[in-house]
Formats: C-alpha cells, sequence, structure tokens
C-alpha cells in the first residue's frame, strides 16, 4: 500500500496532529511538497500533502483561507500540512474552519518536526511500496511461469486471475474464447469478442481499455504473438485499474502466453516437414508408411473419413467478376460473424487466412488436421463433419458476401481472390482420388467465379456455366464466324436455322415450323452450312460442338 495521511499522523517520529478532515485520512499520498506561495495549484499535480508555514498567506482572514483551501482541493491537494511556531504560534482558526468546510485534512507539524524529515517519510514509505510491489511481481512471474509448464495456458489464467482478484480469458485469432479463468467468466469474455477482433486489426503488439459488459468491470485487452498479425488475444478483468504487482503480472503472463501461443519456427517447420510427407505418401498409394510417419500428430485423422482442400489464390478479372454475379446465389441475411473476419484477412495472404481459420477451428475443437503449402497452393485434410471443414465452409460464404458487396461499389477491379475446391468424403486408401476430385472442383470454382466448390455440386446443375470461359468463347467464335459472315452479307439466317435445327433435333418440319420457312428452304440452308463449315452435320461430334458453340455465343 502507498503512504496515506493516517500512516504519516501515526508515525512515531513526525508527532502530526490532525486538526481537520479526520475521516478523510485514509487517502493515498504521492508526495510531500513544500510551498509557501500564495497560489501553488499551477505547480499541483494532484495527490500531494502541501507542507506550508503560510509565510505569504494571511491566515487569520477568514474569505482569503476559504478561496486558498478550495483552490488546493481542487487541485487535487490530498492534505495541508502546517508549521506551528515558525510565523504563527497555533493554526489561525480561519485556516481550520475553512479546512472543515472544504473537509480538507489540516495536519499541525510542530516545530521540532522539520519538513525534511516528512518529505523523508513520505519517500520511503512509497520506495517500500514499490519494493514489495516488485517483489510480489517476481513472486506473480514465478507462480505463472510454474503454472504455465504444469497446467497450460488453462493454469496460467487461473494463476493470473488469483494475482488479479479478477478474472482472465484467452482468445484465438478470430477472436473466439478459448479458455477463461474463473469459469463463470466465459459468458462475460463471450461479450468482447467485437472488442478483441478490432484490436486485432490495430499494428501489434497492441492493448485497449474497455468498459465491462454492463459497466460490470475494467477490462484490458492485450495481443499475444511476436508477428505482424497476432497469434491471440488476452483480457483481464479488474473491479479497478492495476496495481504495480498486478502489473507485472500481467506482462509476465503475456510473455507466457506468446512462449505457449506462438512455437518456435524450428518446430513448425518440423510439422510441416511431416504433413507433407505424410500427404505425398497418401497420393503414392501408400496409405500404410503414411500412418508410420503421422504418428499422433496426424494418426487420429487418418482413422475417419476425411475432406482433401485444395486452395489457391487468383487474380479476378473483370469478366470473372461478371460470371460470378450471375453465378452466386443470393446470400441470406443471416450472414454469420466471420464476415468481418473474411474482410480483414483477404487484406493480406488469402492463403495464410484460410490456414488460420481451419487451424483456429481445429485447436478449438481438439481435432487433428493437416495444413501443407504446395507452391502457390494450400491443401488441407480435415475430418469430415468436423470442425475445420465446417469452418472453412462459414470463412468461404462469408468471404463471398464481403466481396460480393465490395464489387457493387468498385465493380471491375482486379483483386486477389481465394478459390478452394473441396473433395468428397474419403479415406486413406483414396486420397489420390479425392486429389483430384478437389482440383476439379477448384477448376470449376474458378470458371464459375466461387470462393468455394464441392465436388458433389459439379454434377448439379447445368455444364452451361462451365462455358462461360474466354478460351471456349474464342473456339466458338472461330466455329462461328464464316456463318456469321455470310449472313451479314444478307443471303439467308444460317446460324439462325442452325440453332432452329439442333435444337429439335434434326426434325425438318417441326424445325421449319419454327423458323416460319419451307422444309425444303431448310434443308438448302443446312446443306450450305455443311459447305461452308466442311463439316457433315450426319457427325454426331460436329453436331455436340456446333450446339456448344451456338449455347457459348448465345449472349453476345
Amino acid at each position: 500500500m502507498p503512504p496515506t495521511l493516517a500512516s504519516l499522523v501515526h508515525h512515531s517520529a513526525l508527532k502530526l496532529t490532525v486538526r481537520a478532515g479526520g475521516d478523510r485520512l485514509d487517502v493515498p499520498v504521492r508526495w510531500a511538497h513544500v510551498s509557501e506561495l500564495a497560489d501553488p495549484v499551477p505547480y499541483m499535480e494532484g495527490g500531494e500533502l502541501l507542507l506550508i508555514t503560510a509565510l505569504k498567506l494571511d491566515a487569520e482572514d477568514p474569505e482569503a483561507m476559504r478561496r486558498y483551501v478550495r483552490r488546493l482541493a481542487g487541485a487535487g491537494v490530498v492534505g495541508l500540512g502546517f508549521a506551528v511556531g515558525v510565523n504563527y504560534e497555533e493554526i489561525p482558526e480561519a485556516l481550520v474552519d475553512a479546512a472543515r468546510e472544504e473537509g480538507l485534512p489540516l495536519l499541525e507539524v510542530p516545530r521540532r518536526t522539520p519538513f525534511l524529515a516528512i518529505s523523508k517519510a513520505v519517500s520511503a514509505a512509497i520506495a517500500a511500496d514499490q519494493y514489495r510491489a516488485v517483489t510480489a511481481g517476481f513472486a506473480a512471474q514465478r507462480e505463472l511461469t510454474r503454472q504455465a509448464q504444469t497446467g497450460g495456458p488453462e493454469g496460467l489464467l487461473a494463476a493470473l486471475a488469483a494475482q488479479v482478484d479478477g478474472w482472465a480469458a484467452l482468445y484465438d485469432a478470430s477472436g473466439a474464447v478459448v479458455a477463461t479463468a474463473p469459469e463463470w467468466a466465459g459468458r462475460r469474455a463471450a461479450r468482447l469478442t467485437g472488442d478483441v477482433q478490432r484490436l486485432r486489426d490495430r499494428p501489434a503488439p497492441a492493448s485497449s481499455v474497455v468498459g465491462g459488459p454492463e459497466n460490470e468491470d475494467r477490462v484490458e485487452l492485450h495481443t499475444i504473438g511476436t508477428g505482424r498479425r497476432p497469434r491471440a488475444a488476452l483480457a483481464v478483468g479488474t473491479a479497478a485499474a492495476l496495481g504495480t504487482a498486478e502489473r507485472y503480472a500481467v506482462h509476465a503472463a503475456i510473455a507466457l502466453l506468446t512462449l505457449t501461443t506462438e512455437r518456435s519456427r524450428s518446430l513448425q517447420a518440423a510439422e510441416q516437414r511431416v504433413g507433407a510427407a505424410v500427404l505425398r505418401m497418401l497420393l503414392a498409394g501408400e496409405p500404410d508408411h503414411a500412418r508410420a510417419v503421422a504418428g499422433d500428430l496426424y494418426g487420429g485423422l487418418l482413422d475417419a473419413p476425411f475432406r482433401m482442400m485444395v486452395a489457391e489464390r487468383a487474380p479476378v478479372s473483370a469478366s470473372a467478376a461478371l460470371a460470378r454475379a450471375e453465378a452466386r446465389p443470393a446470400a441470406p441475411a443471416d450472414r454469420p460473424s466471420a464476415a468481418a473476419l473474411a474482410t480483414a484477412d483477404t487484406a493480406g495472404d488469402p492463403l495464410a487466412a484460410l490456414a488460420d481459420v481451419v487451424e483456429s477451428a481445429a485447436a478449438r475443437a481438439g481435432e487433428a488436421v493437416l495444413v501443407v503449402p504446395e507452391g502457390e497452393r494450400l491443401v488441407v485434410l480435415a475430418a469430415d463433419g468436423g470442425a475445420a471443414a465446417a469452418a472453412c465452409a462459414r470463412y468461404a460464404a462469408a468471404l463471398e458476401a464481403a466481396r460480393s458487396g465490395a464489387r457493387e461499389k468498385t465493380p471491375g477491379g482486379d483483386e486477389d481472390d481465394l478459390v478452394v475446391g473441396l473433395s468428397a468424403p474419403a479415406g486413406p486408401i483414396a486420397a489420390s482420388a479425392a486429389y483430384k476430385q478437389a482440383e476439379q472442383a477448384l477448376s470449376v470454382a474458378r470458371r464459375r467465379g466461387r470462393v468455394l466448390v464441392e465436388h458433389e455440386q459439379m454434377a448439379a446443375g447445368s455444364v452451361l456455366p462451365l462455358l462461360a470461359d474466354d478460351a471456349v468463347r474464342a473456339f466458338a467464335d472461330g466455329m462461328l464466324r464464316p456463318l456469321y459472315e455470310h449472313d451479314a452479307t444478307g443471303r439467308g439466317d444460317l446460324v439462325a436455322s442452325l440453332r432452329a435445327w439442333l435444337s429439335k433435333h434434326g426434325q425438318w418440319d417441326a424445325a421449319a415450323a419454327d423458323l416460319g420457312v419451307h422444309r425444303h428452304t431448310l434443308r438448302y440452308r443446312m446443306r450450305r452450312v455443311e459447305e461452308i463449315l466442311g463439316r457433315s452435320l450426319d457427325d454426331p461430334d460436329a453436331r455436340m460442338e456446333l450446339w456448344l458453340a451456338l449455347k457459348a455465343t448465345a449472349s453476345e
């Protein structure tokens, strides 16, 4: 505890006497200051015990003393020490009455007690309090370190909550609550998720102080991690501002949590090499060897059906953006809160953002996930129906909705986009087939301008959206150009006639009726098509190619 007026009054060597404000002696004293100025307020910071002899004061003037004392109290001076036997044999009643009216503690300082003794007593008490705080801080660091070693982050949070006489919570990179101490603080911590997400967007390291939910407490938020993007966040809730010892404990917890959550780069690289080896063995058709290498790190992932994901970053052009606008389903009104995460993370590396989302979800659920960077790709093995696969789907949906709104404001701009292909559920034996399925779904996602496509979705709907490709349209334009050039001379409508004839499966009467011409006229036109193109319409491949070319150019 810092020194108080009460502790100074009880100091046996000072012999101080309380003349006013005896009910306010428990206030802390930040310093003892001597000033004989008529108005020392400009030089006060608040929390001082002001020592005077009234050398330049008319201490017997009641009105002057009321103004003087009122100014001191307004400046935050916590007490007034008056030396008797110097300029006044005893404290004038005008000053005593003014102090009583204002509620400012007034201490009588005997002549034999020099002001220097009071200043030394205050200084010594402050130093002793600081030493106690530092000693308590070091003890807290030792206890937090012990708990981190034996109980992990949960044990560390419990020790921190006890040290600050409050509660503590740990959040992951997405802002989700990972652990709290005590347990009752879980709901309170969850209500601060939005503040944690805003803190994550600031340059690291970052911290902020927020009012607790419903003004329940004072909460400090701190980012955890050494990189540009924080790996986690710590919340500490207390009834009042932290003291020196508590501040030491919080800083120690931040350092320990950083060591806990930020695995060494060598360990990360080693795990990544193991994951890459497991993936290569699975794709090579060696599931038994893959299990042996995976061990406890990824072994559980291979004991149940999993999904293979292949993700790439791809530049999106204006035409692709238009294709996406046509193919994208309407976003539901109750879009999950992951949209904030999507819009925040896509400002950086989209593959790293996806890896963070998947790994964070797997860590919260306690499930294994294999994430392997592969050049410009990211390959992920996640449990079918697990938290990681679900988080990927939610992230893709939120990302698509966020970018849809952005393109409505700024259409046609190029940007780094994320495309993901997701395989059907598979086992280790079928890993190679699952990888091919994910690649196929990735190709379809890129063509359709979608963020994520599942392999099961490829068989649904129409094949026609796949024709929205520049290479396909160039082929179609080249195939049909001679017919368009013929029609441009006004010598017949061969393109429309060919479309009608193919749509009626080569039925002359039905196609001629649609065109409003005689069937002999239609036969003549189809012979001209064969002559101009050099292709026989009796060839099913030619009919198929012509029909697809007509569909690919239908919107032009």
